[in-house]
């Protein structure tokens, strides 16, 4: 006879393997299933050696709107000694800004939502009081995990603005997590799982594999396409490219990062290969793959970029598919699970389940067909010879600020705005450590020599606030020719300059959990109102000449091609925000914040008070996991009394 002990273990377990299979131009079946389509004539796959056609052609009208607003954005920066005008007028090539998001969940999202605001002339306040404009002036715009659902709602809907996502509501409404759904409301409820379940079902019966992240994607949509009938069920990647922001190069040009994991491995490294997802390609720079395929065409059969039964599906690549590709933090879960503070039994039950899930490889993205099955191009005999493709979190190698595709040399970067969210600290405050991992991986193989400037360890970053303050590393081009040395970069000139801006409190405790499923409209408003203050240096009460030195970083590479000396003002704005190389490595980070610095007083995690010296990531792990559990257990009876 089973005792009562062994019953409620196996209900436990059910619930959570239940939980996770069900939570586990546009689409030509309308639907979520991928279906048939005519295939091209050409090759669906190329060599990673420059930019796409199709990115090439976007880009030269872009530049046109980019040249336009840039002169606009430093005319209001009240930059001295400058003619805005005649600099871009006479540039040797058009300046390219690119932006970057990092992960980090909702905290990620809600933050970089806030800095997205700094950045865009149509928020209220945003060309007075921050960097207004300059969103308009960029060229790329890059996210991972939940800077990537930042970056995906702001893109497939069409180029709306983060002003009227938070006045209509409908958008991003997180009062109750993507697996409660409707609160209590049993009837939403079933109709959402069911939705879900009846989409991957159409999927599958397409002839086509399904992993959680399918599940993953399909929830994050109805948050974040919640203004379509079918929540995004049909709207794909490459539709992008019809949608009027895009097609007539209002916005910039939109990167996905995600994370290579080689079949029958859990461990990503800085050896870890990089994807990239656009609206015309997916694939990776790196040695290991150094292919791009056709987006459009995922889930076609091919050997070596060609089709194998003149058979293409188009489809595959599902916007929320591809959002949900960049944040599935399963994997990382089942590597971390040791170190929470969830009770013994309970933890024996999930890490039984989900390494058994992890074994199968449903615990991430998978891909299948392999678009770079056969490739000539790729080196990694272990991804090219697979059937299938394994994408997982594009922040599991360390690299949480989707840098990379931003320093490829083909794209020509001049500055990066690195927005970092992240929760490396036992605070779940930004240390840096993104950067770091970046600066390093270029010395390794998968590097493949793009160069990154220098910058510090983890503990210097906070000893000297250079997380406290915005930071600019590569000031000075000329110092870093011993990097292109090692790299594959000709000038060092093209190495960008990277304006760094990390997560800290200024209105609002935003170093929330990133497991933090739900946000109440108060709790909402109040990370983004703070990541636009993060942005705008306070309303630039910090510092009135913010605009101005924002300015002068963008300006610099050009600058010194043409051995421009900065002006005056463009000397002090160095002096106050570039690093100098110095160091202070010792183990004694303060972890509160000034304005100024940081400090070792009491803080804040979300909206509650707790000891500077304590973390509370554990413990809102095992709530959100309780709650998880629990909302399995309901879905349970609900799919048992049904069938």
């Amino acid at each position: 006879m089973v005792s009562l002990e062994q019953n409620y273990k196996w209900v436990l377990f059910l619930g959570i393997a239940l939980l996770v299979n069900l939570v586990s131009g546009w689409s030509p079946t309308d639907g979520y299933a991928p279906g048939k389509v005519d295939c091209p004539s050409k090759s669906l796959s190329r060599k990673a050696d420059s930019i796409s056609k199709e990115e090439a052609d976007w880009l030269n009208e872009r530049n046109k709107k980019t040249n336009e607003n840039l002169i606009t954005f430093l005319k209001n920066a009240k930059m001295k000694d400058f003619d805005a005008k005649e600099f871009i007028s006479n540039t040797s090539k058009p300046i390219t800004i690119g932006i970057a998001f990092s992960g980090g969940g909702y905290r990620a999202m809600l933050c970089g939502a806030g800095q997205l605001a700094a950045l865009d002339n149509r928020t209220k306040g945003a060309t007075k009081h921050g960097l207004g404009g300059l969103l308009q002036a960029s060229t790329y715009l890059s996210g991972l995990s939940g800077g990537n659902w930042l970056v995906g709602t702001f893109a497939f809907n069409n180029f709306t603005s983060i002003e009227d996502i938070l006045n209509q509501r409908k958008i991003w409404d997180l009062k109750h997590s993507i697996i409660n759904y409707g609160g209590w409301n049993v009837i939403d409820k079933y109709k959402y799982y069911e939705s879900i379940s009846d989409d991957l079902s159409d999927k599958k019966k397409a002839g086509f594999e399904i992993s959680l992240t399918d599940t993953w994607g399909r929830a994050l949509s109805h948050q974040f396409f919640s203004t379509l009938d079918d929540a995004g069920a049909g709207l794909t990647f490459s539709s992008l490219r019809n949608f009027d922001g895009f097609a007539n190069h209002e916005m910039p040009f939109p990167v996905v990062v995600t994370d290579g994991r080689t079949p029958g491995t859990q461990i990503i490294s800085g050896n870890s290969t990089v994807f990239e997802v656009n609206p015309f390609e997916l694939g990776s720079w790196d040695p290991s793959v150094y292919e791009f395929t056709d987006v459009k065409y995922l889930g076609s059969e091919v050997k070596d970029g060609k089709t194998t039964n003149q058979t293409c599906y188009s489809g595959f690549d599902n916007t929320g598919f591809v959002l949900g590709t960049s944040s599935t933090l399963f994997n990382q879960f089942i590597l971390q699970i040791n170190t929470t503070s969830i009770s013994g039994a309970l933890k024996d039950i999930i890490k039984h389940f989900l390494n058994h899930v992890s074994k199968k490889e449903d615990d991430i993205a998978v891909y299948k067909p392999n678009p770079f099955y056969k490739s000539a191009n790729s080196a990694s005999e272990r991804i090219k010879s697979n059937e299938s493709l394994f994408l997982v979190d594009g922040g599991e190698d360390l690299q949480n600020v989707p840098l990379y595709p931003l320093l490829q040399p083909e794209r020509k970067v001049d500055v990066i705005f690195a927005y970092d969210n992240s929760a490396d600290t036992n605070q779940s405050w930004p240390d840096g450590a993104s950067l770091v991992a970046t600066y390093e991986r270029q010395f390794l193989p998968q590097g493949n020599g793009t160069a990154f400037p220098y910058v510090p360890d983890v503990n210097t970053f906070r000893n000297l606030n250079l997380t406290a303050k915005p930071t600019f590393f590569g000031c000075d081009a000329k110092n870093m020719s011993s990097l292109i040395k090692k790299t594959n970069t000709s000038s060092v000139y093209d190495i960008p300059l990277v304006v760094y801006t990390a997560n800290r409190p200024f209105t609002y405790w935003s170093n929330t959990s990133t497991f933090k499923m739900a946000y109440s409209d108060k709790e909402k408003r109040g990370m983004v109102q703070n990541g636009f203050e993060v942005g705008s240096r306070l309303n630039s009460s910090l510092d009135k000449n913010w605009p101005a030195c924002v300015g002068c970083a963008i300006i610099r590479r050009e600058q010194e091609r043409k051995g421009i000396e900065q002006s005056d003002q463009c000397k002090e704005c160095f002096k106050t925000y570039c690093w100098n190389g110095d160091l202070d490595s010792e183990d004694k980070p303060g972890i509160n914040f000034t304005t100024t610095g940081t400090t070792n007083g009491p803080e804040k995690n979300g909206n509650k008070s707790i000891n500077a010296a304590v973390s509370i990531l554990s413990s809102d792990n095992r709530f959100s996991l309780f709650k998880s559990i629990g909302y399995g257990l309901l879905v349970t009876l609900v799919f048992t009394t049904q069938f």
